[in-house]
Order: structure tokens, then C-alpha cells, then sequence
């Protein structure tokens, strides 16, 4: 047995370390708590970008009723430009201007389906910015004109695959190259212009694209929402930390699909970290921003009491990767399919290729959904919850059911509702059009999930 002083020296020495850790921990978030109130007060939003994030969890009591489970929604499309992706175009447009890949007057460009096209079209002018949209033309006609009426530029484009140098988003990078050739000859042409002079990096050549772009133009930006981190960023310093404080960090489960894979990549990564307890969690209660920084200097570590699922639709990749560790079946070879081997009426998720954002996903496990499933789950949530959601909204419920049944009864599950229905009018919430495609919806609760 050891002598009663050294063990009384011993405990002494504990007490000591465990005061000295609580007192650097509560120094560091002090001092962080100091700076995030400057910070906040420096670069505090107004106008319509104040109105981006921050929006409610809501339990939707049909789903969380029939399968024992709170099932929680995020209700993003109450987001200004109805959708999650307020929250990309907002990072993207802020990191490029603040990088000086982008400047005031200068025309922000992307290739899209809709959902992100309309957040850049609604946030591009805040900035001083405008916007120039590429989208393929099988796309819902009412996410065109919202895009329009918003006065960003479109261009409707057939869909090829993404090889293919005419793929809508390879046009919107070039887009940005030319938008910046067409400023540059234009200051060039100016009393001052020199040949030396460049534009967002972009040095001249011969070509002109008068047509495309304002006599004003300041160059242009690829915002590249599928490779560039700022989106997953956008999730991983707000979505994540929204989520967590709206739950008091009791969540057993997140789930959601990926288009880009900012947001399943953004949240699953935050929500997996390892929390350590610090002084400044004890006395906040997570009401300061500061708590939240300090999270990003915990250990990055796994947090095995919160599980995160990916639900992928139709012709998607990501399943087998997820689940198998190869994008497609054994017959085909990895990244040389071309195209989906059949159509799905889901837009903005699902994707045969693995772009940056989605790599930074740290995910248990995946579910798949039908096309059906989705069309059902979402007439089934207009019907008991009145809930309009879009394509992509009604799956992740379909993934929130798939957690929910895996995981059993008591548990606490999230999902995105990313946005509504009033942009699917013309396809996935038209009845004609579901009946020509064999979807007309039957079901009459939950069976087609296998709950009755």
C-alpha cells in the first residue's frame, strides 16, 4: 500500500491538473467569447442575407407517430430563396469576394438543376453581384422562369454527361472565363487599358461574347458548387451547429442524400466529432458562438452515439459506394458510365461521380428509395402534416423512416427538408405527368414502406 502522503501528494497533483485544464479551457473560450461578440458585431448580416439559416426543426408528428421515433425535419426551404442552398451561395459569393476571385459587378456563374441557381440569383445582388445560370432544359420549366424573374440570365441546355464538353456545368465554367475575357478587353479598350491589365487572374485572348454580358461587367466567378469546399463549409459553421443546439446535442441519427454532398458531408462531419467537456459548454449552454468554435478545436474523433446515413435515389452511385466501396456494380467499371441507365423524377440529388464535398462525408451506412416511394411519401406528408415538400425533401424522409426502422422505437432522428413544392409544380407534383411515367400515386398510409 502506498503511504497515505503520497497518495494525499498524488490527489493533490490531480485536483491541481484537472483546476489548471478548467482554467486554460475557460481562459480560451472567455477570450473566444470576447472575439466572437466583436466578430458577430463586425460582420453581422442585414437586408436579405439576414434572413439566411437559423431556420426551425420541427417534428413531423405523421412519421415520428407511426415508427416510434421523433423524426425531426429542418425546415430549409423557409430559407429567402426557398431552399438549403441559400446557405452555399451566401459562402461561396463571401469567400471568392473576400479571395478577390470575385468582385463587385462581377457575374457569378453556375451550372444547376434549379435549387442553387435560384439561391445565387436571390443573394448575387446583396453583394453587388450578378448572376448567369446554366441549366439543362429537363429540368422543371418553373425553376427557369423563378431564375429569370429573379433577373439572373439562363441558359437551358440539353443533358449530356458531364464528359461531355457541353455538359451544363462545363458551359457555366466557361461562361466565367469568357465573362472575364469580355471585362478585360472592355477595361483594355478603356483611356488607361494597358495589354498587361487583368481580370480576376484572367489574362486575354481574341475571342468577344458580347451578347452574354453587361457593358459593366466586372469579370466573372465559377462558383463550382459540387468541387468547391465552400460548400461544404456553408453546412459544417451553421447547418451542423444549428442542429445540434436546436437538439441539445440528443440525436441519435442524421440522415439526407447528396447532390453536391455539401450538406450530408457538412453536418455529418460536425455532428461526428468528439465533444470535450470544457467549462465554457457547462456555463453557456451553447448560447454563445464561442461554444461553438470552440467544438472545432475538440478532438476529431468519430462520435459513435450519432449515426449518419446517406438515402440516394434512383440511378445514383453513391449507394454502392457508401455500402460497397465502388461507385457502380461489378459489370461496370468505375467512372466510365456516361449516363444513368434510367431516368428518375428526383431533382438536385443522386450523382454518379464522387466530388470533394461529398469525400468530407463521415457516414455509417446508406438506404436507396424509389422513385414511387418518393412520390408516395410525399403526398402522404401534404395529406397528414400538410407538409409540400420537393423530390429531394420527400426522399430524405423516406431516409429519416429507412434510420428509424433500422435503429428501432425511442430514438432521435434528423433530416433536411430542403425545399418545397412549389418548384416541382410542372413534373413531380403534377399529377398528369406522374400518370404518363406509372406513378400515380395509391397508397393510402405508410405501406409502401412497409408500415401499416
Amino acid at each position: 500500500m502506498a503511504p497515505v502522503a503520497a497518495r494525499s501528494a498524488g490527489a493533490v497533483g490531480a485536483g491541481t491538473a484537472i483546476l489548471l485544464t478548467l482554467a486554460v479551457a475557460y481562459f480560451f473560450c472567455d477570450r473566444r467569447c470576447n472575439s466572437s461578440k466583436h466578430n458577430k458585431k463586425k460582420k453581422s448580416k442585414n437586408g436579405i442575407l439576414a434572413a439566411i439559416g437559423n431556420t426551425p426543426l420541427i417534428r413531423i408528428n405523421s412519421l415520428s407517430d407511426a415508427t416510434g421515433c421523433e423524426i425531426l425535419g429542418k425546415c430549409e426551404f423557409l430559407n429567402p430563396g426557398g431552399s438549403v442552398k441559400d446557405r452555399v451561395a451566401v459562402q461561396i459569393i463571401e469567400e471568392a469576394l473576400e479571395s478577390g476571385k470575385l468582385r463587385k459587378g462581377g457575374i457569378v456563374t453556375e451550372g444547376s438543376v434549379g435549387s442553387t441557381a435560384i439561391s445565387f440569383a436571390t443573394v448575387a445582388p446583396a453583394y453587388g453581384c450578378k448572376c448567369h445560370v446554366v441549366i439543362p432544359d429537363d429540368a422543371a420549366i418553373e425553376k427557369s422562369q423563378i431564375i429569370e424573374a429573379l433577373g439572373a440570365k439562363v441558359e437551358r441546355v440539353r443533358p449530356v454527361s458531364i464528359t461531355h464538353k457541353d455538359h451544363f456545368v462545363n458551359i457555366a465554367r466557361r461562361r466565367a472565363s469568357e465573362a472575364n475575357e469580355f471585362a478585360f478587353k472592355n477595361r483594355k479598350s478603356q483611356p488607361n487599358g494597358t495589354d498587361s491589365q487583368q481580370i480576376n487572374g484572367y489574362k486575354s485572348d481574341e475571342h468577344n461574347h458580347n451578347s452574354l454580358f453587361p457593358d459593366d461587367c466586372q469579370g466573372g466567378f465559377f462558383a463550382d458548387q459540387f468541387e468547391n469546399l465552400a460548400n461544404f463549409r456553408a453546412h459544417y459553421q451553421s447547418t451542423g451547429p444549428e442542429i445540434w443546439e436546436q437538439t441539445n446535442g440528443k440525436l441519435d441519427a442524421f440522415v439526407a442524400g447528396a447532390g453536391t454532398g455539401g450538406t450530408v458531408a457538412g453536418v455529418s462531419k460536425f455532428l461526428q466529432v468528439h465533444l470535450l467537456y470544457s467549462s465554457c459548454f457547462k456555463y453557456c449552454h451553447f448560447n454563445c458562438k464561442s461554444c461553438l468554435n470552440f467544438m472545432f478545436y475538440a478532438q476529431q474523433e468519430n462520435n459513435p452515439n450519432i449515426k449518419c446515413y446517406l438515402i440516394d435515389p434512383p440511378g445514383s452511385g453513391l449507394y454502392n459506394k457508401v455500402t460497397r466501396g465502388v461507385m457502380y456494380t461489378k459489370e461496370e467499371a468505375e467512372g466510365r458510365r456516361l449516363k444513368n441507365p434510367f431516368d428518375t423524377i428526383t431533382e438536385g440529388i443522386g450523382i454518379n461521380r464522387l466530388t470533394r464535398n461529398f469525400a468530407e462525408a463521415k457516414l455509417d451506412g446508406a438506404f436507396r428509395a424509389t422513385d414511387r416511394e418518393a412520390v408516395e411519401m410525399a403526398r402522404y406528408l401534404v395529406k397528414n402534416d400538410g407538409l409540400f415538400l420537393g423530390s429531394s425533401s420527400a426522399l430524405n424522409c423516406i431516409g429519416a423512416v429507412r434510420a428509424a426502422q433500422s435503429l428501432g422505437p425511442g430514438h432521435t432522428i434528423v433530416t433536411i427538408l430542403c425545399d418545397s413544392g412549389m418548384r416541382h409544380l410542372s413534373k413531380f407534383c403534377n399529377d398528369e405527368y406522374l400518370s404518363k411515367l406509372g406513378l400515380t400515386p395509391k397508397a393510402t398510409g405508410l405501406e409502401f414502406l412497409g408500415i401499416k
